[in-house]
């Protein structure tokens, strides 16, 4: 898959300014305006839907020519529907394109783990999941979502100051996001990417889909707009889990190198104190993580 500039170079480049972040003085680029021009590439479907067009059309042949066999075309029809949408229901499906449920296999990941947070930024979960990560110098990839990037800037920038990732997890984190069509879904990955990399001015350069949920028309539009659509090799299922033993359970059972990790800092589900069960998660996360020898990276990085 086509993974190039998000935002296309500018002629000359942007100077560099500097502000003061938590950890000391940081240099940051401006973000590109938003009139600068999206990346395209040159599209190649998904084998699976190039082969559902070729059986429609297959079917619509024979259907006209031998009308009496309209049961078994429509029957064709109705199983490959059924495929599609399975593909789409299953977040680490790999049918509708590419997908990362792994970081890819090369040398370096070898010995490599990486951290996602979902659904952020949240001003009464965030900042304490920062200061965890913090105090294990670990680097971690937030998805976040560009409502949530545009009423809380201050917070997103500081994400980035602090040495993380923050991707692309659409605008609105609709639940109707994988029924919908191709130019509601652009509008929903283009005003976040748009948002992210003016806040913060740094482009997103990963996708995740809300729920994980897609269609066959979302790997075009990644391939157009140079994002990797990244799932994940196990989630805590923290945004309705209260046992924080029970998130990490899900977490590290069989937690080995190239593995894609997800928790929450949005959404967060309570524990039965009321205390975000994320942020007692975690702590265990990272000592395993460390316990094993592996090493957290961003995705980005991995690009």
């Amino acid at each position: 898959m086509f993974v190039g500039p998000v935002l296309a170079a500018r002629a000359t480049p942007p100077r560099s300014f500097t502000r003061t972040g938590p950890r000391g003085p940081l240099v940051l680029m401006p973000a590109a305006p938003t009139s600068t021009p999206i990346a395209r590439a040159r599209v190649r479907w998904p084998a699976i839907v190039r082969g559902s067009a070729g059986l429609h059309l297959g079917a619509g042949a024979i259907t006209l020519a031998a009308p009496h066999l309209w049961p078994w075309t429509l029957g064709a029809i109705v199983a490959n529907h059924a495929v599609l949408a399975t593909g789409g229901l299953w977040p680490r499906s790999q049918w509708m394109g590419s997908n990362w449920i792994r970081l890819p296999d090369t040398p370096r990941a070898r010995t490599a783990v990486a951290l996602s947070f979902d659904d952020g930024p949240d001003p009464n979960v965030t900042p304490r999941v920062l200061d965890l990560l913090d105090a294990a110098g670990v680097k971690a990839t937030f998805f976040a979502i560009g409502t949530r990037v545009s009423a809380h800037p201050a917070l997103a920038r500081e994400i980035v100051e602090r040495g993380h990732a923050l991707e692309n997890h659409s605008w609105r984190h609709v639940h109707t996001f994988s029924v919908s069509g191709p130019r509601a879904m652009r509008r929903e990955i283009v005003e976040a990417q748009r948002v992210i990399a003016d806040t913060t001015g740094v482009a997103p350069r990963c996708f995740r889909a809300p729920a994980g949920l897609r269609n066959p028309f979302l790997d075009p539009l990644l391939q157009q707009l140079g994002l990797q659509l990244t799932s994940w090799t196990r989630r805590g299922f923290d945004t309705r889990e209260a046992d924080p033993m029970r998130v990490c359970a899900r977490l590290l059972r069989g937690l080995a190198a190239r593995d894609i990790l997800l928790l929450h800092d949005g959404h967060a589900a309570g524990a039965r104190d009321g205390r975000p069960v994320v942020l007692d998660a975690l702590p265990r996360v990272l000592d395993a993580i460390a316990h094993a020898a592996l090493q957290p990276v961003l995705l980005r990085d991995m690009l």
